[in-house]
């Protein structure tokens, strides 16, 4: 009960941040990547300040000798730049700039109701279902 209690805290927690923060906000992440007209460089201190706290938790939490909810940590291995990372990178990016939205944002902008965000969130979701196909 302890592990659903923190995980439904985390992601409680997380999902305020981004609305609080604008990242949920299509028009205020589109104003943030297009530096050629009005640029808000507002979020540029959103991820700066993400940044900071996640090195600084990677510092804390990596002394401990396990995590609280599991055997050991699940730390990424891989570190080779490869054609799939690229391209799920490239259509990451693409995707974002081109709406404004991104996985963990949308989630917060279902709240909303709005018809745009449900038919993005429909077409994230078959998007992703056809790459785990894929590969």
């Amino acid at each position: 009960m302890a592990i659903l209690f923190s995980a439904l805290f985390s992601g409680l927690l997380f999902g305020f941040g981004l609305a609080v923060s604008g990242m949920s906000n299509p028009a205020k992440v589109i104003g943030f990547l297009d530096i050629s007209r009005n640029w808000d460089p507002a979020l540029m201190f959103v991820m700066g300040s993400a940044v900071v706290v996640s090195t600084l938790g990677y510092f804390v939490v990596l002394k401990k000798p396990k995590p609280v909810f599991a055997e050991s940590f699940a730390l990424p291995m891989q570190i080779q730049i490869d054609g799939p990372l690229v391209v799920g990178a490239a259509m990451f990016g693409i995707g974002w700039g081109l709406v404004g939205y991104c996985p963990g944002p949308v989630f917060v902008a279902l709240s909303y109701l709005q018809h745009q965000v449900v038919i993005f969130f429909i077409a994230m979701s078959l998007g992703m279902l056809l790459a785990k196909k894929l590969t």
